[in-house]
């Protein structure tokens, strides 16, 4: 059986094949009789936008706010759906054992590996490579001492919050300031966002 790991960037997924043993190429991926090394491109996932779950949304009214999902739904970014499906058939081979989420060590790289495994619906268990550097040996010394998926879980839930809140405030905001102020100056869209709006004012 092999070991899939799914890096952040392809810049990674190149190292770490190099580090593991100068893994052949395949494609855009690398592979041996013992590592499947493959990447996205940064996000490929992302939250359904309201029209997604209801057409009606598409329209920018105050009468529609707030918009509130009954429950958040992934799909693929539609500019690299072409990569997420390959990242779909990898995470389904029937000749994996496990998955390694070596996306970047933090919250944003453990939310993008989550959207995947989940919009994938992968079952194969989960192991964390914890890189807080690209040397040779720190990367080795984090395949030496891979941690349990389970492990990151409280990072996992602070990730999907802070999506999921980002969405809500964002999405609210800008159509409810968009549609107050175009009374007076055409439809120019003012953004609102749960970091952005309180830093820049």
């Amino acid at each position: 059986m092999k070991k899939l790991v799914l890096a952040e960037k392809p810049s990674v997924a190149r190292d770490l094949a190099r580090v593991l043993g100068k893994i052949p190429k395949k494609e855009d991926f690398f592979e041996n009789d013992e590592w499947i090394i493959d990447s996205a491109v940064g996000h490929l996932v992302e939250l359904f936008m309201p029209d997604d779950f209801d057409k009606k949304l598409k329209a920018w009214k105050l009468s529609n706010l707030p918009i509130i999902p009954p429950e958040f739904q992934l799909k693929p970014i539609a500019a690299n759906k072409k990569k997420f499906q390959q990242l779909k058939k990898q995470l389904r081979r029937k000749d994996v054992e496990f998955v390694i989420n070596a996306c970047d060590a933090g919250r944003e790289g453990e939310l993008i590996f989550t959207y995947i495994y989940e919009l994938a619906k992968c079952q194969l268990p989960v192991k964390r490579l914890w890189m807080l550097s690209m040397t040779d040996q720190s990367i080795r010394s984090a395949f030496d001492d891979l941690r349990e998926g389970s492990d990151l879980q409280p990072l996992q839930d602070a990730a999907r919050c802070r999506s999921e809140s980002d969405w809500l405030v964002g999405i609210n905001g800008t159509r409810a300031i968009t549609i107050k102020r175009s009374k007076s100056r055409g439809r120019q869209v003012s953004t609102v966002g749960r970091v952005q709006t309180p830093t820049l004012s």
